[in-house]
């Protein structure tokens, strides 16, 4: 990659000036008691994400010739978006290549955009090489979804943004995949302000970026799992990968229930919808992940395409890791009265039940006893100590 400079992110700016959207951010928030947490919304851009700036950045710099063959890319969803939205805006036509099991949602709204599809089984890095197969066979411009300089540069915009509103931040967090966003970000930040610090976020699930940097050298991961599909990356970009080397400060990680908490808070206490990758880096501040308490933190919430089926399941995570709801199982003595003893202690902590299963012919117990599991609704993780604690000593035995 040709060396990145500071001009050509300012030129990606005024591209982008009258096409993307520039959310304002939100904050100081309620998100965390060590830290001040500021929001930098790109799920409210045009697509519902970020990528867009990069995508339509990259295609508009295209010759002619180029334009006339047209441009294939690969994405997890949120890049195919942004590169059917520029594509179509400029008259170009494009081909997407998608994993299998992206989210609906994301396959839908990029046909809808104007773009021809591609499902290809597997994950990311699969789409992504049917993509470079389909390019050389057919000719097609490729729109990296991440290592591409033109893309970085337009990434790279945010941190314009940010600075511009907010010269006061101490600290930038972003949620890394590839590695685009943020060494766009870090890039940017870094050069015009080094004293603020850039940290990364990945799914511990996806930790590609944190494992190369770890080596020092780029490393291919066998698999990743993770509910952030939108940063489940095996391999971290070349030149991203050099870039974070250089600009980021430290790159963490968060497992899928911190990043579930994340995206409830962000619900509840926000009123905005992040999708798993763009809840990483709130999840990364919520749970102490980096060294910012008591500074002015931006957490970048990339993405607010979550897949509306797994929304329910996604909050119920939050709902236990925030230890808002409790599941327990008790071993009883099977004789009248004892289920509404445990009831009567449940209402008086002050405890929602949810539902209840009396079990009584349960294996490895007391042929006398029999297996109580419950579920209710808590306030937090030391109400449920609370309530625990008032079973143990009124004599019931918690199973689990």
């Amino acid at each position: 990659m040709a060396e990145l400079n500071i001009e050509e992110v300012y030129r990606a700016q005024m591209v982008l000036k009258d096409v993307a959207r520039h959310p304002k951010i939100i904050g100081p928030t309620a998100l965390s008691d060590k830290c001040s947490i500021y929001l930098k919304p790109e799920n409210l851009q045009h697509t519902g994400s970020f990528k867009l700036r990069g995508a339509y950045y990259k295609i508009s710099q295209l010759s002619d010739e180029e334009k006339e063959r047209g441009v294939i890319a690969c994405s997890a969803g949120n890049h195919a978006q942004g590169v059917a939205l520029g594509a179509t805006h400029n008259g170009i036509k494009s081909l997407i290549c998608l994993p299998s099991g992206a989210p609906i949602s994301k396959i839908e709204a990029t046909r809808k955009l104007g773009a021809e599809v591609c499902l290809v089984p597997g994950v990311y890095d699969d789409a992504y090489a049917k993509a470079l197969e389909l390019r050389d066979k057919y000719g097609y411009t490729f729109v990296h979804p991440f290592d591409d300089p033109l893309v970085i540069a337009g990434q790279g915009t945010i941190g314009l943004e940010i600075l511009e509103e907010m010269p006061e931040a101490e600290a930038i967090v972003v949620p890394v995949g590839g590695g685009g966003l943020i060494s766009g970000v870090a890039f940017t930040v870094k050069t015009l302000r080094p004293d603020i610090k850039v940290y990364g976020v990945q799914a511990a699930g996806a930790a590609s970026m944190v494992k190369s940097l770890e080596c020092k050298k780029r490393e291919h991961l066998d698999s990743v799992q993770t509910i952030a599909d939108g940063i489940a990356v095996k391999e971290p970009g070349e030149n991203t990968f050099d870039l974070c080397e250089k600009y980021v400060d430290e790159i963490v990680t968060v497992n899928d229930d911190e990043i579930a908490a994340a995206i409830l808070a962000l619900i509840e206490k926000q009123k905005l919808v992040a999708e798993g990758a763009g809840a990483t880096a709130v999840a990364a501040a919520m749970f102490g992940k980096l060294p910012v308490d008591g500074k002015k933190v931006v957490c970048l919430v990339s993405g607010g395409n979550v897949d509306v089926n797994m929304l329910n399941r996604i909050i119920n995570r939050g709902l236990a890791k925030s230890g808002r709801v409790c599941q327990l199982e008790l071993e009883l003595l099977d004789k009248p009265g004892t289920l509404s003893g445990v009831l009567k202690i449940l209402a008086e902590e002050g405890g929602n039940i949810l539902s209840v299963n009396h079990e009584r012919i349960a294996t490895g117990t007391d042929i006398n006893n029999c297996l109580l599991h419950l579920e209710f609704e808590t306030l937090n993780p030391e109400h449920i100590t609370r309530i625990r604690k008032a079973l143990t000593e009124a004599g019931y035995r918690i199973v689990d």
